[in-house]
């Protein structure tokens, strides 16, 4: 389906090779999981985002003319709840956070998400969505196609993360006087370990005190190389889905996201998938990489201030349930 691609600096992609395609596979599974009377997602662009991408496994698995039953990760149901577990969890923040007032939100390595799109955000709320530049165009361009009008003011800007994006966020009417909602999913692994301290150094730096922050915190950083990485690759090759684990993430010792936010001044709530699963009424697969998967926690953050560092504090409470 898609070339092994290795990262180096300076790559880029598309929605279809590297990166850009498991951006597009997790866009499918939005949409198996909004499929059907009983759907657990309610993602209706997400379907017509991955036939334009147009890689054939994704559309025949949309269409159910293939199945990996015989896997406890990849079969149907189970897909569905994992991917409602994380969407729900991301969701639910975006909500929270509107409620507590924010008015702007910022998506970074938006991918084909559609939260722009499908989430009732209330009146003068502006999205801002990151990516490479080959995605934001894709998106916008066939989401225009479609007719699909945004919910929210939209701002796509199509940036590498590890470029200045910042200042092209400044560009575009980001104002660092309000508070902020930032959504960081299924980014950090991507980065090399020093531009995921960056990324959230210039987090905080944009963010007033109130602002919020949604992300992932994996306990052991490198749980996702060596033989995971590899059952994880195998499990996509499957789905003919060409990519080595090990070739798109980074490797060497990361700081926790968990010791370092509550280090700069943020006050979190995590919870692993495992408790998610719970939350949202699914039993947790028995299954050695979803087991890696399950000390995953989903992390709810607001911004007490670059002087408000403290102990790490990983509550039981944070967002949870939402379609």
């Amino acid at each position: 389906m898609t070339g092994r691609s290795g990262r180096y600096e300076g790559d880029s992609w598309d929605p279809a090779c590297n990166v850009g395609a498991t951006a597009t596979m997790i866009a499918t599974y939005r949409a198996l999981a909004s499929q059907g009377p009983d759907a657990l997602l309610n993602d209706r662009l997400a379907d017509p985002l991955v036939r334009a991408v147009g890689l054939e496994q994704f559309v025949r698995l949309l269409d159910g003319e293939i199945a990996f039953e015989d896997d406890p990760l990849l079969r149907r149901a189970e897909a569905n709840r994992q991917i409602a577990v994380r969407t729900r969890f991301f969701d639910n923040f975006c909500l929270t956070a509107t409620d507590a007032g924010v008015r702007q939100a910022v998506i970074l390595a938006s991918g084909l998400d559609t939260r722009a799109y499908r989430l009732p955000w209330p009146d003068e709320m502006v999205v801002y969505e990151i990516d490479q530049p080959l995605v934001i165009d894709f998106k916008t361009w066939t989401l225009a196609e479609l007719g699909a009008d945004p919910t929210a003011d939209r701002r796509p800007i199509g940036i590498d993360l590890r470029d200045d994006w910042p200042a092209a966020l400044h560009q575009h009417g980001f104002d660092a006087n309000k508070p902020t909602a930032w959504i960081v999913e299924g980014l950090l692994i991507y980065l090399p370990p020093d531009a995921q301290d960056r990324l959230f150094d210039s987090i905080a730096s944009l963010s007033v005190p109130t602002s919020q922050l949604a992300t992932e915190h994996f306990p052991d950083p490198v749980g996702l190389t060596g033989e995971h990485a590899q059952q994880l690759s195998a499990r996509w090759s499957r789905m003919g889905l060409d990519l080595d684990m090990s070739e798109l993430v980074y490797s060497g010792d990361r700081h926790t996201v968990i010791e370092y936010l509550t280090m700069h001044g943020w006050q979190l709530t995590a919870r692993t998938i495992k408790e998610l699963y719970a939350h949202n009424g699914f039993e947790f697969p028995d299954d050695d990489t979803a087991a890696v998967f399950g000390e995953l926690s989903l992390v709810a953050a607001t911004f007490a201030g670059a002087d408000a560092a403290c102990p790490a504090n990983a509550g039981r409470d944070g967002p949870g349930g939402v379609r």
